[in-house]
């Protein structure tokens, strides 16, 4: 049985993070090897991505493999496209190596800063933030959201005291998306606000982020950002990092020399040009009528279509009380999809599904309905 904790229990740095739940599972551990030739549902990038002209882009950068990467072109790409100063930048490998960034440059596990408890991550939701803090050896603590609630934020259950706040925002993997206004509350003197936006590029008008009030809210707001999802970059690993330009200096002083390739930069820098962003708000609005669609289907299996009330990212979380069989028997039907029991808050009666195009949907619940779903 899955192990569950309160709001307010730490965890011991010193226990695998498995007894607990598996914090290193992903959606692409059901698509590897034997599973490459499954229909994807698991994975939350966008399908048939990258496109060519951006293939064309990274493909140009090549030619320059001989000399060390040099990021100030594409920085300053990513803060024209905030409307920040570059200084309010960082770019990492991916927004995986921001986590760990961000759990080393936090005040050492032990020092007066966490008086009042530890890092505290909002669950459910990506994994990472914690598996990174706990391998820091910091004592994390965790608000868990429920479903009777909606998986909404009520930023009143978040301590006081905290020191440090991880919220993913659209988050991963209930596909919430908590109001600005909610996120806003929790940023206060003394505190490392950190908000995982890694999907918030698959929202129409990219609503609801913090990425232009880095700098004006009060103690440390982190915004973390991936090129990922919409653009199909999972193999690149390219990301970056908003906030203050003391946040991002000393961020910058954990990472490697050189730690974001010259392909990922020439993507970085692509992506934030105009014709890109157009793009990208056009993929989002087109995924709010696939999920629409999806969301529709679903409701003919009864309990299945239970989905989570009004869901904003590029995926969705459903119930089933044998949810565990069901996805082995949607594997053995060549559909692969996201697991819900690695996430903590959630047990084995929940699986997360990709949203993709209507065929592909309409083709899951053909196969639903043989498998007998009601």
């Amino acid at each position: 049985m899955v192990a569950m904790h309160t709001p307010t229990e730490p965890l011991d740095p010193l226990r695998p993070p498995e007894a607990t739940h598996d914090l290193r599972h992903h959606g692409d551990a059901e698509v590897r090897g034997a599973g490459a030739d499954l229909v994807d549902l698991a994975v939350n990038v966008r399908a048939g991505t990258p496109p060519a002209w951006l293939k064309e882009r990274v493909a140009a950068s090549l030619g320059s493999l001989a000399a060390y990467p040099d990021g100030r072109a594409a920085r300053r790409a990513v803060a024209a496209r905030h409307g920040l100063p570059p200084e309010c930048v960082l770019l990492t490998a991916g927004a995986a190596e921001a986590f760990v960034l961000l759990a080393r440059f936090l005040p050492p596990p032990g020092s007066d800063a966490w008086r009042d408890g530890g890092p505290v991550v909002v669950h459910p939701q990506f994994t990472e933030p914690e598996a990174a803090l706990l391998d820091a050896g910091h004592r994390v603590e965790r608000v868990v959201l429920g479903e009777r609630d909606g998986f909404r934020l009520d930023p009143a259950r978040v301590p006081a005291g905290a020191a440090a706040v991880v919220v993913g925002n659209p988050t991963n993997p209930t596909s919430v998306l908590h109001p600005a206004s909610a996120l806003a509350a929790l940023a206060r003197p003394g505190r490392a606000l950190v908000v995982d936006e890694a999907f918030i590029d698959a929202v129409p008008g990219e609503r609801e982020s913090l990425a232009g009030l880095v700098t004006q809210l009060p103690g440390r707001t982190v915004v973390l950002r991936s090129l990922t999802k919409t653009w199909g970059l999972a193999g690149l690993r390219i990301g970056y990092v908003l906030s203050d330009p003391r946040t991002v200096a000393a961020l910058a002083r954990h990472q490697p020399l050189w730690p974001v390739s010259s392909p990922a930069l020439a993507a970085a820098e692509a992506c934030c040009e105009p014709a890109a962003l157009a793009e990208a708000e056009l993929a989002a609005r087109r995924t709010a009528a696939d999920r629409a669609h999806l969301l529709g289907r679903l409701a003919e299996f009864g309990e299945l279509g239970q989905a989570t009330r009004d869901p904003r990212a590029p995926f969705v979380l459903v119930r089933h009380a044998d949810a565990a069989g069901l996805r082995e028997r949607l594997r053995a039907e060549g559909i692969a999809v996201r697991r819900g029991d690695t996430f903590p808050g959630l047990d084995a009666r929940w699986l997360r599904l990709a949203v993709r195009d209507r065929a592909t949907t309409d083709r899951l619940v053909r196969t639903l309905a043989a498998l007998g779903v009601r």
